[in-house]
């Protein structure tokens, strides 16, 4: 076994962020998800939340930054400082970039209530044109890391061609921003509340992948965002381990069982 637990033999894994983005509606809270199109290479045809892999240029020591300091996150998430720093530059990067939410602040501490004014500037960072720490400093703002809060922690099987080491976290929508499907990776975005996704996957109208089924779960329970985000969180990785079923394998985790039952009812319905 390696230092972090992993069989030496195992694919290479990459570090990723995603975040969960809510608000408060009339019904409850709502999630932002977007349906990745169809044959991409990972997650393809699934109801996703914003996220990414980190990148090499989410390492920078220099980055403007306001909230808790990348040693609490390192202690929430239980690695060394730069990793905390660069998970979650990456959570706030990939969420502008995918959906155009900015979880920023201007220097002087107000927040950014309208991020469409730096859709060119979201253009260079896709292409990257442009590095985060960069057009945060040309903008004259700063990662609010405050409007973040660690969520969960999912490692993917070492069974599959694509491994991802990711972090989650939970943000409130921005007072004056809204999310949009600018993006090429997906075809399909919505608000909804956590407890109608859940209902769609079991009715087979959407595919959900096991951490964000679980995640969906977890923020059902919540009658406000509020409430989802001052919700104290003991953050574990989570690796499937894989489990011989009916001649072919399946993910095992906490809560699988009722996964899998979820998942053959979606897919009967489907086929009905």
């Amino acid at each position: 076994m390696t230092t972090d637990g992993h069989a030496p033999d195992a694919r290479p894994i990459k570090d990723a962020s995603t975040v969960m983005v809510i608000r408060d509606a009339d019904r409850g809270p709502e999630v932002f998800v977007a349906r990745r199109v169809r044959g991409m290479a990972f997650a393809g045809g699934m109801t996703v939340f914003p996220g990414g892999g980190v990148d090499a240029s989410d390492d920078d020591p220099d980055l403007a930054w306001t909230g808790p300091a990348p040693e609490w996150w390192a202690g929430k998430f239980a690695c060394d400082v730069p990793r905390a720093r660069r998970l979650v530059c990456a959570a706030a990067r990939e969420t502008f970039e995918e959906c155009g939410v900015l979880l920023a602040d201007h220097l002087d501490g107000s927040p950014v209530a309208a991020a469409g004014r730096y859709h060119s500037s979201r253009e260079d960072l896709e292409r990257h044109r442009l590095t985060f720490g960069r057009f945060l400093s040309e903008e004259g703002l700063s990662l609010a890391a405050g409007r973040l809060r660690p969520y969960d922690h999912w490692i993917t099987p070492s069974v599959e061609p694509r491994r991802y080491d990711t972090r989650f976290f939970l943000a409130a929508l921005p007072e004056g921003q809204e999310p949009d499907d600018l993006t090429t990776e997906v075809d399909l975005t919505m608000w909804a509340r956590p407890v109608d996704l859940l209902d769609d996957f079991r009715s087979g109208r959407s595919m959900l992948l096991p951490p964000t089924w679980t995640q969906l779960r977890v923020l059902a329970q919540f009658s406000d965002v509020g409430s989802a985000l001052a919700a104290e969180r003991e953050i574990s990785p989570v690796e499937p381990e894989i489990i011989e079923h009916r001649g072919g394998v399946r993910v095992g985790f906490d809560g699988s069982d009722e996964y899998w039952s979820d998942y053959q009812a979606g897919h009967a319905s489907a086929e009905s």
